[in-house]
């Protein structure tokens, strides 16, 4: 039935039943409703995994649904939920392990606390007597059986000494009282082990097939996801938390050589620029000597050429002179 119905809502909503009225108030459910639980979603809820055991949470107050978490699986913005919904799921279950943790210290303690065995009554006075009978006797015996064997006699030695050992049990009896005998039994039945996983105190030495029942059990099992779980999200969110530092480490190398890469490029710019500099002033002073030169050479050559032209017009003055041509 429970398959059927699924299908049918599948198919025609989950508001299909409902009258026109009830449609107008009903909204239908989303996976990332505040309605639906988180924890369903990405891993597992709490609330389902002791049930029925004596840490039971009882039922979960959200909404667990199989088709909302395959919509979610499918969603686009699963990867971006799911940090968020294990973040608060981890929350969750590190309060669980730390009350288990506290019960746990508890059952170390009460398992510590040896059991005493209290000692044992005096002797009555009439054992007391017995057995001071019976150490006089034995004591006799031994002196005598010390006695046969000197002489070689071993065959009597070895009768008395049957005699001897038969005292001895009769005054272990005396000296063994009931109560002793319970306060032993007490003290073994009061083996016990505690299952650091859940809690559970076990009887030490327990047959298999109880310590099988213990493990496959709901509490022992749902305990060790919990555990198990914060283990892996511990381990990775330290891998997520190393990486990122590795990534920042990488990046302000990047940024580091790239700093170091600009400043040798401006020092090239700037040697390359000053070469430039130095070379055109080079070739500016060159060019400055140059013309130097060229306007020396020019105004020599203009001098040499009036001092020719007026040396010339001297001469021509002079051979046109009267006195000179003998006028």
């Amino acid at each position: 039935m429970d398959a059927q119905r699924a299908l049918l809502d599948e198919l025609m909503g989950s508001a299909r039943n409902l009258t026109e009225e009830e449609r107008r108030g009903h909204k239908e459910i989303t996976w990332d409703d505040k309605e639906v639980c988180g924890f369903y979603m990405v891993k597992f809820c709490p609330h389902d995994l002791f049930v029925n055991t004596r840490s039971d949470l009882g039922p979960c107050p959200k909404i667990h649904d199989p088709k909302l978490k395959e919509s979610f699986e499918n969603s686009p913005r699963h990867d971006s939920y799911v940090p968020r919904f294990e973040a608060e799921l981890s929350h969750f279950c590190e309060k669980l392990v730390m009350d288990l943790d506290r019960r746990v210290r508890r059952g170390r303690e009460r398992l510590a606390q040896e059991v005493e065995v209290p000692p044992p009554p005096p002797v009555p006075v009439e054992k007391s007597e017995q057995l001071s009978v019976l150490e006089e006797k034995i004591k006799n015996l031994l002196e005598s059986v010390e006695a046969l064997g000197e002489a070689g006699k071993v065959d009597e030695a070895e009768a008395l000494m049957r005699k001897v050992d038969m005292l001895n049990i009769e005054k272990t009896a005396l000296t063994l009282h009931p109560q002793n005998d319970k306060n032993l039994m007490l003290s073994q039945e009061k083996k016990m082990a505690l299952c650091e996983t859940c809690g559970s105190f076990l009887i030490a030495n327990d047959a298999l097939e109880r310590t099988q029942s213990h493990v496959t059990g709901k509490q022992h099992i749902g305990y060790g996801l919990v555990r198990d779980f914060l283990v892996e999200y511990k381990e990775a969110k330290e891998k997520a938390r190393e990486k990122a530092a590795e990534e920042r480490k990488q990046r302000d190398q990047e940024l580091e050589g790239g700093r170091r890469s600009g400043s040798a490029d401006r020092d090239r710019n700037r040697h390359d620029r000053r070469d430039r500099n130095n070379r055109g002033n080079r070739d500016t002073g060159r060019a400055s000597d140059r013309r130097y030169n060229n306007n020396n050479n020019s105004r020599n050559g203009g001098d040499r050429n009036r001092d020719r032209d007026r040396y010339r017009g001297r001469e021509r003055s002079r051979s046109r002179s009267p006195t000179r041509s003998g006028r």
